[in-house]
């Protein structure tokens, strides 16, 4: 029997699965890792945190597992993508926090940046839209705020890293700086057509190619080796890299145009494949590198992106206190039949898409005196559906084809009363895998394919099987209604910041 395993660096934990030849779980372990939260907008973590709970996790699965590092035929890696973290070339050292993509820092820097470069150019370049959400305003900012990161700069040793690249860097023990073509497409540096910098993106922004890790493919190639000093104890070829989101499309087996996944996880991401050739949308989204196998042609995606899904039961578990679990959120939830006209928009780093406003900040409304603690619960379960509604409306918009289906994956489709009132709002069947952490299923299919554990893509459809299937029973006019508030609710959420 053959192992593959898959390093999980999301948001807000890091995890680390084991998988069988057959597709199987053998093994999980998962930490989570501190939100450090400086100034209102502002998200950073300590990239040497996770770096430990990357080491502890391993240990931990393999122990659960029975199994040593030498059992393991290859690593994957996933990650939350456009997550800076400044590191020296040399040594590994971090400079700085990293600073998280839901960061809103860089917000002054891209007004700048619009005023000077058309954003239809940078669309046809790069796929994407100006947003403080992607790499390279965090990156200006580290450049122009840490005093650090300059003298890095100044000595040529200095690299700002995703976090598949600081791991793939840890692991390795330094010998290699790299990251994938789905992680580097959303530096907003990157040629969506050739995968690699941008010349005149670099020169714009004033980035340095050598401050930049090298473009690889996402599979089909073994990028180096584990350190035996390392967690895994053994030398494993670290042969998979792909962002979080292209990782869940790739382990939902979505590999013909058309095919869709949505993951709910701390934020919703809503992926289609669009094959070889990428297209600009028109409707708020984006186009993202889905993935490349080496030696053939990249494949693309259209992309909606929604910065808040789950961190909002997390906000109301741990900030607000409202309750105590996402088990006691959802019996809330199930104790009424709606919302009781209450609506929550979650706009803490403003609205991504389709608004791309980050001058938009989160709201609770509808509120009155009939509302009490199951309502509430209750809206913020529907806060994520009516997102995720609207990144397929975007989608079908910039395709004009109806999505019949969607692939649904992530800790949040393990709540039923979620999924239930997303196949209401969206009247097409929600269907979950019978492995919903898909992430890492993805990132172990591709270190997997690199040493020939599995043959080729289309040989990984046959490992996908449905294990729940939910269907839409709202009426026509019900379901109208509730949409009408949730715009009319997102349009008080625009202009709070002036």
């Amino acid at each position: 029997m053959k192992y593959v395993g898959a390093i999980d660096q999301g948001t807000t934990s890091t995890r680390f699965m084991i998988f069988s030849s057959d597709g199987a779980v053998v093994s999980s372990a998962q930490i989570e890792h501190r939100q450090i939260c400086p100034k209102p907008g502002w998200v950073e973590h300590d990239a040497d945190e996770i770096w430990r709970n990357t080491c502890r996790v391993i240990f931990d699965a393999l122990d659960k597992a029975g199994l040593s590092g030498s059992d393991i035929a290859a690593v994957g890696i996933t990650n939350q993508r456009e997550t800076i973290v400044p590191m020296r070339r040399s040594d590994g050292r971090t400079l700085h926090n990293a600073i998280v993509w839901q960061d809103l820092r860089g917000s002054d820097y891209i007004e700048r940046l619009k005023a000077s470069f058309p954003e239809s150019e940078l669309k046809r370049r790069t796929g994407l839209l100006y947003s403080p959400y992607f790499s390279a305003s965090k990156i200006r900012w580290l450049l122009d705020n840490s005093s650090a990161v300059r003298k890095a700069e100044e000595e040529g040793d200095l690299v700002f890293c995703t976090m598949d690249s600081f791991i793939a860097n840890r692991l390795t023990g330094g010998d290699v700086t790299i990251t994938d073509a789905t992680n580097a497409s959303r530096y907003m540096l990157m040629d969506i057509r050739t995968l690699e910098w941008d010349e005149g993106m670099l020169s714009l922004t004033g980035i340095g190619k050598d401050t930049l890790p090298d473009i690889v493919s996402s599979s089909g190639v073994i990028y180096g080796y584990t350190s035996p000093d390392g967690p895994f104890g053994a030398s494993i070829p670290v042969a998979g890299i792909l962002g979080d989101q292209q990782a869940a499309l790739f382990g939902q087996a979505c590999f013909s145009p058309g095919e869709c996944k949505c993951t709910y996880g701390t934020g919703c991401f809503m992926l289609s494949n669009i094959g070889e050739e990428p297209c600009v949308s028109e409707h708020g989204l984006l186009t993202t590198v889905a993935y490349r196998i080496e030696g053939g042609r990249p494949v693309y995606a259209l992309e909606g992106s929604v910065a808040i899904a789950g961190a909002l039961i997390q906000w109301v578990r741990d900030d607000l206190g409202l309750v105590k679990s996402a088990k006691e959120l959802d019996e809330q939830a199930e104790s009424v039949p709606d919302s009781g006209g209450v609506y929550i928009v979650p706009a803490f780093s403003g609205l991504f898409a389709p608004y791309w406003r980050s001058d938009a900040r989160g709201v609770i409304v509808g509120l009155t005196r009939y509302a009490r603690r199951a309502h509430i619960c209750r809206a913020v379960l529907e806060a994520t559906a009516f997102q995720a509604n609207d990144l397929k409306d975007a989608m079908e918009l910039d395709s004009g084809v109806r999505i019949e289906s969607l692939k649904a994956d992530g800790g949040m489709t393990n709540s039923m009363p979620l999924m239930v009132f997303q196949a209401d709002i969206m009247q097409i069947p929600v269907i979950r895998p019978q492995i919903s952490e898909t992430t890492c299923l993805g990132a172990a299919y591709a270190a997997g394919l690199s040493v020939g554990v599995w043959k080729d893509v289309e040989s990984l459809r046959g490992y996908w099987k449905e294990q729940m299937r939910w269907l839409g029973t709202m009426d026509d006019k019900e379901r109208e209604n509730k949409l009408r508030y949730w715009k009319k609710a997102v349009s008080r959420t625009l202009q709070w910041v002036e």
